[in-house]
This record gives structure tokens, C-alpha cells and sequence, in this order.
């Protein structure tokens, strides 16, 4: 099987929720069903840049019989909501009703899967969950996460000061702090097009991976570099270890190519593709926990066992930009 080969045709459907309906694009398991993941897709621009790699990576998924459901949260791409009116507990909820959707469909548990943003607001549900008493995800896959959601915040923030800096006041400056004072005061900010609410970004501001619990459950962590060979990022190095201390089965990776949710075109990583197909392919599995690169077919053992999925190079379902995204 070829990393592009094709996979069953997504089906779009909305589904009904506490405050409207949510987009979502359902990538049924070609063959025998062996499990389901859920897509947690990153903030602003990041999701629109991203959205030809999760197509390809969970038409992937599907061809090697793990069922994905995409969905765009509340007030991002086409579903119900206002971006200004999205918090941070209607995405952990939105992560809920599509782990509830996937797991009554297939009659299974359900992983999730998220990049970037995406990916720490997997880990947050998951600690939700497990301060609940709540089931956790049966697994997760974390492309990229963001470690700092103050950092994070910070990064976005810059993009307003440098589009005051070419606008016809731009002599007027603000730094972060003072945009983050205003935030604080109740008022909602304009961000390259995103109205972001007090709330959100006060959400964001607490957050730090590294303060959160180890998850409860198997981890798929994957960063991508620059060049083959280069390890993790020194964070993620760090935090994958301490994860390993406490027990959880985790098998981490640097791959290489293109940080395509960033890029000034659509951009594909096939590596990132390819060893995440590995690492829930059939027959793989968390024995051997462990942190390499992907090019080191030793360092994990995630790249020997496990076939590689499928996808469509071509354009398709769940590609096309949206004109809000988390």
C-alpha cells in the first residue's frame, strides 16, 4: 500500500450540539474497523494551513481501518458560533461530543489526535477527564503540541503590532503587555481578523503543559525538524522524559520536513504522515516506550511493526480554507 493511495470518501455531516451544530467530516475504516481518532485542529491561520495534511493523514488512517472524525469547534471553520464567543470550555466540550459521536459509531473506544493548539487541548481534556473519574481518550496523538499557551498567546498578539506598524497609524505602538492589560480590562481585541475575547485568551494564558498531569492514557508524540537526525526540541525532550518516569507509555519522534501549519504556501510533511500511520498501524503497539527520531528505526520500534496508511496526493474532502479556525 502507497502513502497516497485512495481511501474511502469522507462524509460531511453536522452534528447537533449544546450551542448549534458542529462541521465534521467522518472518515469511515476501510476493511475491518480497529479503532477511531478524533481531530483537534489548531488556532487562526494554523488550521487552514493544516487542513491538506489532516486530510491526507485520516484518509491514511481510515485505508488502514482506523475511522476519523474531523471537527471544527465552535465559531471556527464551518461550524455554529462566532469566533468572538468561543472559549476554552466549549472546545473541551466540542473534543467531548466527538469522542461521544465516534465511540457510539464504531462501539468502541476512541483516541484523539491533535496538532498544535489542537494538541494541548487533547491533553487538557484528558486531565479533564481523569479529574471526573471520567473515561480518557484510549489514546493520543499529538503532532506539534504547544507548550505554553502564554507563549502562544504572546506569538498572536505580535501579529496585531505588526499589522499596526504598516497601517496609516502606525505610529501609535503597543506592546503585549499593554494589548494583555486590555484583555484583562473586559475588552475584546481584533487579531489578523479574529476577534478574541477576554476570556479566551485569559484561558490560554494559564495554560502550560508542563503543569498538567501526565495523561492517563498511551501517547503518540511527534515534533518536526528541520533535517533528518535532529532530535526533539529540547521542551519536548524534557517533558517526554519526565512523562516516561511516571509510567506512561509513550513513544516520541522528531520527523523531518516543512512546520506546514506555518508555512507561506500549503505545505505536506509524507514523513510525519508515514510514521504516524506506523504508530497506529496494525499490529503496533506500546511495549516499548521510548524517544528517537524518525529516521532511527531502532530508537522506538513504532516504524518496523506497522504498515503504512493511505491518502489522496489530490486535493479533497476537508481541504478548502475556512474562514475562521481555532
Amino acid at each position: 500500500m502507497t502513502l497516497f493511495s485512495p481511501a474511502a470518501h469522507a462524509q460531511p455531516f453536522f452534528l447537533k450540539a449544546a450551542a448549534g451544530e458542529r462541521y465534521c467530516l467522518f472518515h469511515p475504516a476501510a476493511g475491518l474497523c480497529r479503532g477511531g481518532m478524533v481531530y483537534l485542529h489548531p488556532f487562526g491561520e494554523e488550521m487552514n494551513k493544516s487542513r491538506r495534511m489532516a486530510a491526507l493523514q485520516a484518509r491514511a488512517l481510515a485505508a488502514q481501518g482506523i475511522a476519523v472524525l474531523q471537527i471544527d469547534l465552535y465559531g471556527c471553520g464551518d461550524s455554529g458560533g462566532d469566533f468572538a464567543d468561543a472559549r476554552w470550555e466549549h472546545w473541551l466540550d466540542d473534543a467531548a461530543l466527538g469522542c461521544q459521536w465516534l465511540a457510539a459509531r464504531l462501539g468502541r473506544p476512541v483516541g484523539l489526535w491533535g496538532l498544535r493548539l489542537g494538541a494541548l487541548l487533547a491533553l487538557d481534556y484528558a486531565r479533564r477527564q481523569s479529574e471526573r473519574g471520567a473515561a480518557a481518550p484510549q489514546r493520543l496523538l499529538l503532532w506539534q503540541p504547544v507548550h505554553s499557551g502564554s507563549a502562544f498567546l504572546t506569538q498572536f498578539l505580535r501579529l496585531r503590532m505588526a499589522n499596526a506598524m504598516l497601517a496609516e497609524d502606525g505610529a501609535q505602538k503597543t506592546g503585549t503587555a499593554a494589548l494583555r492589560e486590555q484583555l484583562r480590562a473586559g475588552e475584546a481585541l481584533e487579531v489578523a481578523g479574529y476577534e478574541l475575547a477576554p476570556e479566551l485568551a485569559g484561558a490560554l494564558d494559564a495554560l502550560e503543559l508542563a503543569k498538567l498531569p501526565a495523561p492517563p492514557c498511551p501517547v503518540h508524540w511527534f515534533d518536526v525538524v528541520a533535517a533528518e537526525g535532529r532530535p526533539l526540541a529540547p521542551a519536548s525532550a524534557k517533558l517526554t522524559a519526565a512523562w516516561l518516569e511516571q509510567g506512561v507509555a509513550l513513544q516520541a519522534q522528531a520527523v523531518a520536513g516543512q512546520q506546514f501549519w506555518g508555512t507561506q504556501e500549503i505545505a505536506i510533511c509524507e514523513a510525519l504522515i508515514e510514521a504516524s500511520s506506523a504508530a497506529l498501524g496494525d499490529g503496533a503497539g506500546l511495549g516499548a516506550t521510548g524517544v528517537g527520531n524518525a529516521n532511527n528505526d531502532g530508537a522506538n520500534g513504532i516504524l518496523d511493526n506497522a504498515a503504512n496508511g493511505a491518502g489522496d496526493k489530490a486535493g479533497g474532502d476537508g481541504i478548502r480554507e475556512r474562514r475562521h479556525a481555532i
